[in-house]
């Protein structure tokens, strides 16, 4: 009679659990997904269409995109080198990617949004300080300088930052927790939507002259 039960308590926990897992929603991989009836106008959702395994090659899971020094000849003097399931499809239902991210003297990655993704930043050369801000109400600033072979971590979905603090450029490399880990840019973002969100409300919001706003949305528009 006992093992009757301890099999059906077995039975009923694994049930259970499989349930729990079953109702449990994944992460979504790209930033809107509304519902559709018909699958004639709809996109395939978190990932893309597996290739068959019997054709895959090693070379699906080699890329090399990484080698060369990207442009940091911009307003903010960085240039950050993507490697997602977009660029490297191998990447797909991994869960990982990765960044190379190149500093002018003085340039700044500018505070930026990973929302689907933690991220680990080492440093190749030279001298960077990284640092982000947890959430509401808090709003606490962790921040760190980091030299050659320093790691730093920045939990998902919050704002963070790094800025070459050295007088010669600067170079890291980050792996990210999603194999589409989204990127949202603080300004770009905020002054540069399209449509351009109403300059009262950014006025308010970021207690400043509507004009002020005003020239701010052109510049990033």
């Amino acid at each position: 009679m006992k093992k009757g039960v301890s099999f059906l308590v077995a039975v009923t926990l694994m049930e259970l659990a499989s349930f729990l897992v079953s109702a449990f929603d994944p992460s979504p991989l790209q930033d809107i997904c509304v519902g559709i009836n018909d699958p004639k106008n709809a996109v395939f959702v978190n990932g893309k269409f597996c290739k068959d395994p019997s054709l895959t090659v090693a070379e699906d899971f080699f890329y090399q995109g990484l080698k060369n020094p990207g442009d940091t000849q911009n307003l903010v003097g960085s240039n950050v080198t993507f490697v997602t399931v977009e660029q490297f499809p191998g990447l797909n239902t991994l869960g990982i990617s990765m960044v190379r991210i190149e500093y002018a003297p003085y340039g700044v990655n500018p505070p930026h949004i990973h929302p689907r993704a933690a991220e680990i930043l080492t440093v190749l050369e030279g001298t960077l300080l990284a640092g982000f801000v947890t959430s509401n109400p808090e709003h606490r600033f962790f921040s760190k300088v980091l030299n050659k072979a320093d790691v730093f971590a920045f939990p998902q979905g919050l704002m963070h930052f790094q800025y070459n603090i050295g007088h010669t450029n600067a170079v890291a490399i980050a792996a990210l927790s999603s194999q589409s880990p989204g990127v949202i840019t603080i300004a770009n973002t905020t002054f540069g939507s399209n449509p351009p969100i109403n300059p009262d409300i950014l006025a308010t919001a970021f207690q400043l002259d509507k004009k002020v706003v005003q020239d701010l949305q052109e510049r990033f528009q």
